[in-house]
């Protein structure tokens, strides 16, 4: 059940959105806000993660924690679209997709998905403190990358990955469980999902690399989507309207709007340097990354 606060409650909560709520065409945040667009896109296209997971962490580093969670997790998912469709059209047509997989993945992430933001919506993750909780389960989520990817860089520096399907072991129980996973994390964090859905895929149903990053992007174009319209749809929720400012999911969208053309460009490219690139060039850099991330997220001082 979501609590509605008292007339003065949403007072000062209108009084605080209508001081603090992010303007994305303000021309000294303009060029940032674009830069962490095409650095999410061609981390997401590269290694399958939707881009959120650079995208909400950027966008609090230039307009603080707490608060404003919420709106970029909106901002975020709105955007993941701009990722996830040029991406999955590049591994559609490098013929990387795995239909058998995505039968029951799909339709398991996009329920889960829905779950996933009305979860968000709950009166534990309101206001300012609720908006720092859920940076901080974000925080955690980004600890676990980065864990994902020191193994997988041993791994791949190790030995040479596996490439083929022989060993696959795909069940509509293996599937449905990494789409739920997915579907109830993207919702939640407002994340994509493909970190958690990439290395679950590689576990429990033994396809390559590849194949379940070209899955997790394909899965994504719908999953995001749904659960964009949703978040945005109960933003105001969280973000009482003022005369003085404009409603809460119309600056999401205009976040998105500045985010998704440069993330475009680098979902194609970094789907393209998937099948190209060793991607273990990429993952050292990308680990660093994620560690100050989840510093931010944690408010903690980086």
């Amino acid at each position: 059940m979501i609590l509605h606060a008292s007339t003065d409650e949403a007072s000062q909560s209108n009084a605080k959105y209508a001081k603090k709520m992010p303007d994305p065409f303000q021309p000294d945040t303009l060029v940032l806000i674009a830069f962490i667009g095409l650095l999410a896109g061609t981390l997401g296209g590269l290694l399958g993660v939707g881009g959120s997971v650079i995208t909400i962490p950027g966008l609090a580093i230039l307009f603080g924690t707490g608060e404003n969670q919420h709106l970029y997790q909106a901002a975020a998912m709105t955007a993941n679209l701009a990722v996830a469709i040029p991406a999955a059209m590049r591994h559609r047509k490098a013929g990387a997709l795995t239909p058998d997989v995505l039968r029951w993945m799909l339709p398991v992430a996009i329920v889960a998905i829905v779950v996933g933001v009305f979860a968000s919506n709950l009166s534990i993750f309101k206001n300012e403190v609720g908006g720092l909780w859920l940076g901080r389960i974000l925080a955690i989520f980004l600890v676990y990358v980065v864990i994902v990817n020191i193994r997988k860089l041993i791994h791949l520096n190790a030995g040479k990955p596996r490439n083929h399907m022989d060993n696959a072991k795909i069940t509509p129980l293996r599937t449905g469980a990494a789409g739920g996973v997915m579907g109830l994390a993207a919702g939640l964090l407002g994340i994509g999902g493909g970190a958690l859905a990439v290395p679950l895929q590689q576990m429990l149903t033994k396809i390559p690399l590849r194949n379940a990053i070209a899955n997790s992007s394909f899965v994504m174009m719908f999953s995001a989507g749904i659960g964009a319209l949703l978040k945005l749809g109960t933003l105001n929720q969280h973000y009482p309207n003022t005369l003085d400012a404009d409603p809460a999911w119309q600056t999401a969208l205009m976040l998105a709007l500045v985010l998704a053309p440069t993330a475009i460009l680098g979902a194609g490219l970094g789907a393209k340097l998937t099948h190209s690139l060793p991607v273990q060039y990429v993952r050292f850099a990308f680990v660093l990354l994620m560690i100050a991330a989840a510093f931010k997220m944690a408010a903690v001082p980086i």
